[in-house]
């Protein structure tokens, strides 16, 4: 049933890109509508940045408080319970009409408080499991939104609430999808893009380098890796590829990441949610390594659905050896045509309007399980 339009929308969401990079999309789309948007996150979201000026955020207290030792879990709650607080005020004060909680423990003391003064209450799930703290605020939400058909966690009782929406991505990735996969012909340049996430994948240190270079001297000459890299291995890296006459481009973090998508023939990621949006949104062939200790084994849930319709290879971590990885890397490099076909399935696994169908949800348009039109605008 539709119902009048909120005036002003509070999003919540925790500090990693997983949360914030849809929560951002959402904030494009209400804004766009004439809604007033506030941003509420602990201090390690930072906002929007200047591409959104015209959001405010706010912070508040919070902690996780799962698979740490009782001294933090006390003081985490704690520092949760003063964030509530926090949040109570900060909603007061904003007079927001909705909030929209995106999952991450700040999200949980701001969806509370929302409750608590009986406003509208939409939570977004990125990932294939329902994660911590949106399983907590189930029961307070009107509206849930999810990015995967199949979402682990969600009771009997919930479903009625869910729309799949899918999970927002950033408009330069959308592009992305819009134009044909570049299918490298015979001698052509091949580009091998490598992530791991908002955070950095450390495995990927050792592992990527030791598959790359041994690959056939033929395939190598025509290589360019471009490998996102944390910690303190990037000079020791550059010096691995180099040696091996390897073209490289490596970084902590690539700020331009959807021009590196976009001009890459295969990628090997992890598998959070915003990464596979982003892989399904682009059109791009995945090998997708699962973050081994990833709550609830979701990432690997996250993978299986991009793999399911042939966009990706699944490859657990604690099954890998280089030698593994770089006979996967050999079959796919030296075989175009899958690679190409595979990105055609990754594309068809999109939910291309995601943002604009969420902020649907939240606008109270959305008629009930009215979630495949997406599916079929992929296609």
């Amino acid at each position: 049933m539709t119902q009048a339009a909120p005036q002003k929308v509070v999003l919540a969401a925790g500090g990693t890109g997983g949360h914030m990079f849809p929560a951002q999309a959402l904030a494009r789309e209400l804004l766009a509508r004439g809604i007033a948007v506030t941003l509420i996150t602990d201090k390690r979201g930072g906002g929007f940045g200047p591409e959104l000026p015209q959001v405010t955020t706010l912070s508040i207290s919070a902690g996780g408080v799962a698979g740490i030792g009782i001294l933090r879990k006390l003081r985490n709650i704690g520092l949760l319970g003063i964030g509530y607080l926090q949040a109570l005020i900060h909603l007061r004060r904003t007079g927001a009409d909705c909030v929209v909680g995106f999952g991450g423990y700040p999200s949980l003391p701001t969806v509370l408080a929302a409750a608590h003064l009986s406003l509208r209450v939409v939570i977004h799930e990125q990932n294939s499991v329902m994660g911590r703290a949106n399983r907590m605020l189930a029961n307070r939400a009107e509206a849930i939104c999810t990015s995967f058909k199949r979402v682990g966690g969600l009771t009997s009782d919930k479903l009625r609430k869910v729309t799949v929406t899918g999970n927002p991505v950033r408009a330069p990735i959308s592009e992305i999808g819009r134009r044909p996969f570049a299918v490298p012909g015979e001698g052509d340049p091949l580009r091998l893009l490598v992530v791991g996430g908002s955070q950095g994948a450390l495995a990927f240190n050792d592992l990527i380098p030791a598959a790359v270079t041994s690959l056939p001297p033929a395939l190598l000459r025509r290589l360019t890796v471009q490998q996102q890299v944390p910690g303190k291995a990037q000079q020791e890296i550059a010096r691995r590829y180099e040696e091996a006459g390897v073209s490289h481009d490596t970084a902590p973090f690539f700020t331009d990441l959807p021009d590196r998508l976009a001009a890459a023939h295969l990628v090997v990621a992890r598998a959070g949610a915003s990464t596979v949006a982003e892989l399904a949104a682009a059109g791009r062939p995945a090998v997708l390594v699962p973050f081994p200790r990833a709550v609830d084994d979701h990432q690997t849930q996250n993978a299986q659905a991009l793999c399911e319709v042939g966009g990706a290879w699944l490859m657990p971590q604690n099954a890998l050896t280089p030698e593994g990885l770089a006979e996967r890397l050999r079959s796919l490099l030296e075989d175009p045509a899958l690679l190409a076909r595979a990105a055609g399935c990754a594309h068809i696994a999109a939910y291309p309007h995601a943002a604009a169908r969420l902020a649907a949800v939240v606008c109270g348009e959305a008629s009930e399980n009215g979630n495949d039109k997406d599916r079929e605008a992929a296609a």
